[in-house]
């Protein structure tokens, strides 16, 4: 079957004028700039340490910085505008002083976005999938940048109370055929949209293993496909080892793979040197005849 996503949607266009290559898996590195993130909350928020992380990422061999000023773990309250931006701004100003890497913005706020891009963010990651401002399409159609649009059900505060689907994946795949019909009505480009299927967000374990088990089906929407698996507590549920998040690295690992294998484009990841490895091993056996 020839697939849906289309030779010029292999590259995604960033908004500053170049471009990510889709023909090879890419890894997303995480940096959180928050109090209160599940994993790595409260480590990132002095400049320095944040600046550290960045190198890090960088030299561990990350294609994208996936940076984020609010928390979204499961019962997460949100912060204003003014706290997120101190927090996110300054961290892509220092970095665009020694780094050209593709940086997204992991934020729900238009007012965030706009600063952000202008400040030489390339594209936005938002997981309310544009539904809680109403400005972000704005933003977006205006800067031409690339959006994530990832599936939630609820709130960070309500998503984990009771997680319900009659049919998890067609809802979400349902769900995204809106999201990308909103967008296009909005003027945005397909061009500029990624899927995310929200691993962990208002989901119970079974519905995160069907989603990995049958990511493929979500290329018929003719996006690229980000997947984000890494240190979530599904990986204790499904592997019956309950670890505290950072010491997850194993479970997130191969649940990386797994996404790979079934269709996904990105995946977005804390163990960044790890994910990498194991990408590359992969590729490798693809390789061969």
């Amino acid at each position: 079957m020839t697939d849906p996503i289309t030779q010029e949607h292999r590259t995604i266009k960033l908004a500053r004028g170049r471009g990510l290559d889709l023909r090879t898996p890419l890894v997303m590195g995480v940096l959180n700039v928050t109090p209160d993130s599940f994993s790595d909350g409260n480590r990132y928020m002095s400049g320095g340490d944040a600046l550290n992380r960045v190198k890090r990422l960088i030299h561990e061999g990350t294609d994208i910085i996936d940076i984020g000023g609010e928390s979204s773990r499961p019962g997460s309250r949100p912060v204003d505008i003014d706290e997120e931006l101190r927090r996110v701004i300054p961290v892509i100003k220092a970095t665009r002083t020694f780094s050209d890497i593709a940086i997204s913005v992991d934020t729900t706020k238009s007012e965030v976005a706009r600063q952000a891009l202008r400040e030489g963010a390339d594209f936005i990651n938002d997981i309310s999938a544009l539904r809680f401002d109403r400005e972000m399409v704005s933003v977006l159609k205006d800067t031409g940048a690339p959006v994530i649009l990832m599936h939630m059900q609820g709130t960070p505060q309500t998503m984990q109370t009771s997680p319900q689907y009659d049919n998890c994946v067609q809802e979400i795949f349902d769900f995204f055929a809106e999201r990308i019909d909103f967008c296009l009505a909005g003027g945005l480009s397909k061009a500029q949209l990624v899927i995310d299927p929200g691993i962990g967000f208002g989901k119970r374990l079974e519905h995160n293993l069907l989603l990995l088990k049958n990511l493929r089906r979500f290329r018929a929407l003719g996006c690229p496909v980000l997947i984000g698996t890494s240190r979530k507590s599904f990986i204790g549920l499904a592997s019956g080892v309950d670890r505290e998040p950072y010491r997850r690295v194993g479970g997130s690992v191969a649940s990386s793979i797994i996404a790979l294998m079934n269709g996904a484009d990105i995946v977005r990841v804390h163990d960044v040197m790890e994910t990498v490895e194991a990408v590359r091993v992969w590729l490798a056996l693809e390789e061969i005849e």
